[in-house]
Parts: C-alpha cells; sequence; structure tokens
C-alpha cells in the first residue's frame, strides 16, 4: 500500500520513521563525547542500503536535531551535510571493506567544520568563516577518529542488518 504522493509504502515509512528516531537517540545518548556520535555511521548506512531513500530516515534524524536543540545558523548545514554524507554511501555502495567505509566516516568527520563553513562565510564573511572553522578544527579531530572507529566496527554488521530489514519489508 502507498501513501499518495511519497512514493513510500506504509512499512518503509514506518521503518525510516524508526531508524531516523534510532540514529537520534542514539546521539543524544553520546551527548557527553565531544563530536563523537554514531549518526555519521548511520547514514552512510542508509546511504548505502536505500539509496535516495536515505534521505527520509536522514531528514527524520536532521528533523529531531532541530527539535531538541532549536533552530540556527548551524540548522542550514545539516540541510545539506547529512544528505551528501547519504549521498557518498549511495555512491560506494559498492565498496565491502570495512577499512574503506572507516576512513570515508573519518574524512567526513575530519572534514565536517569545512562542509559547514560556508554558513559562516555568507553570515559573517570570509575572515569569520576561516576563523569559524579553524577554531573547531580539534572537534573535527575528534569527529575524525570517533567516525574511523566506530565505523570500523560497526559498519558491515549494521549494514548487514539494516539490509535483512529492508529485504523483509512488503512489497507493493
Amino acid at each position: 500500500m502507498s501513501r499518495r504522493g511519497t512514493g513510500l509504502t506504509v512499512s518503509e515509512l514506518c521503518l525510516f520513521g524508526v531508524l531516523g528516531g534510532l540514529t537520534f537517540a542514539a546521539t543524544v545518548a553520546m551527548m557527553g563525547l565531544p563530536n563523537i556520535e554514531p549518526a555519521s555511521l548511520m547514514i552512510l548506512v542508509f546511504g548505502a542500503v536505500f539509496g535516495r531513500k536515505a534521505l527520509y530516515p536522514t531528514y527524520v534524524f536532521v528533523a529531531l536535531e532541530f527539535v531538541l536543540h532549536g533552530i540556527g545558523l548551524w540548522s542550514i548545514a545539516y540541510l545539506y551535510v547529512w544528505p551528501l554524507l547519504a549521498l557518498l554511501g549511495w555512491l560506494l555502495r559498492g565498496m565491502t571493506h570495512p577499512l574503506g567505509w572507516a576512513l570515508l566516516s573519518g574524512s567526513f568527520g575530519l572534514l565536517f567544520g569545512a562542509l559547514c563553513a560556508p554558513t559562516a562565510l555568507i553570515t559573517g564573511g570570509p575572515a569569520y568563516a576561516l576563523s569559524w572553522w579553524i577554531s573547531g578544527i580539534p572537534f573535527d579531530l575528534l569527529h575524525c577518529a570517533g567516525n574511523f572507529v566506530i565505523a570500523l566496527v560497526l559498519f558491515v554488521p549494521l549494514r548487514t542488518l539494516t539490509e535483512r530489514l529492508w529485504h523483509r519489508l512488503p512489497r507493493r
């Protein structure tokens, strides 16, 4: 059964809502650790497994982030940075070695501040954007290390589990 206008079945809608909520809950559970989060791993998995439909659980996660933290200038970056990561997961979905996924996820963590800097560029100019990005590099290094380790250990089992869930859903 398809929901008119979404192109999703009810089962897909439920799965994506739950996965977006789980991504948010896991991220909140790890909030005490600076820039060490499971969202990057989860969104890479979504991209590798769901393709363009990865946007649904990704934006559920983003919406829940907005509800918890409010909406500010950082919100603009979340609207393009997380979908970009899902796109990379989809483009590299044929990659099978966990080290490749760990390097991708770690690189994303390292570049996170640079990817968010365009918002600072628009609001404060080049000097502000550069100083904002440079001041965040220690957090980007932590983000890189955390993403690398989490993806190295969990990407393959999480992808396998997500693929099983996806293939068990009733189809139209």
